[in-house]
């Protein structure tokens, strides 16, 4: 594998944990709260540094139902990463404590809100439709061509992700999205490591819908080719 692929999937693990944590928020603390959303910021440029080739051909060649949906992931995660930023910046309790909101604080909280509950959801589905690599690794384990490998791979993140749509509901992330409740409600008594296994359930839940819905609109724009040939033909 190239260094450079190896750097990449790195970037992605980092940002990936990062992520998890700054969902706990008041669990982790306020405090290591921003650093980690500072951390996350400079993998969220490295991670585009290291694709730039990608953002270089975005007005070349031609869209499929696929690159279209890509893009506009892309496009809706960038402007969630920059909300989480902007408001976390006017919202700083610690490393931007010199910055006042003024009479913004409500407004830049529920941008806060919104940005992070969006763009982990939007994460989560574009971490989905960037899977191949890891599932062509996968493939050609020896445990994945075993008799009951390919329901294993197939069965579990479904499994996960039923669970997903439970934690999805209990930890009330739908009220966030929409700002229904403009509270986020954590249990100081609960052990961060049951709070991380349901989000990341949820993970699991948005990854798995990115991993096919990626794969029905390919689907779709290759039968759209092989059609547009035999009718030019």
């Amino acid at each position: 594998m190239k260094t450079n692929t190896i750097v990449k999937i790195l970037v992605d693990i980092g940002m990936t944990i990062i992520l998890m944590l700054l969902m706990a928020y008041e669990l982790v603390g306020r405090q290591a709260h921003e650093w980690l959303g500072m951390a996350m910021f400079a993998l969220f440029i490295l991670h585009h540094a290291l694709n730039r080739k990608w953002s270089k051909n975005i007005f070349k060649g031609k869209y499929t139902l696929f690159r279209l949906f890509q893009t506009m992931l892309v496009i809706m995660i960038l402007i969630t990463m920059l909300g989480s930023m902007i408001s976390g910046i006017m919202l700083s309790e610690y490393a931007f404590s010199f910055v006042k909101p003024g009479g913004g604080y409500e407004m830049f909280r529920n941008i806060h809100m919104l940005s992070a509950y969006w763009g982990f959801v939007l994460m989560s589905i574009h971490i989905g439709t960037n899977v191949g690599v890891m599932t062509a690794m996968i493939k050609k384990t020896k445990t994945y061509n075993l008799k009951f490998g390919r329901v294993i791979f197939v069965l579990v993140p479904i499994l996960i992700s039923c669970y997903g749509i439970y934690a999805f509901y209990k930890r009330l992330i739908w009220q966030y999205m929409f700002l229904i409740s403009h509270f986020v409600f954590f249990d100081y008594n609960e052990p961060l490591v049951l709070f991380m296994a349901d989000y990341l359930s949820v993970m699991v839940l948005f990854t798995t819908f990115g991993h096919y819905i990626s794969r029905g609109l390919q689907s779709l724009s290759r039968m759209k080719i092989i059609s547009n040939k035999k009718w030019r033909s």
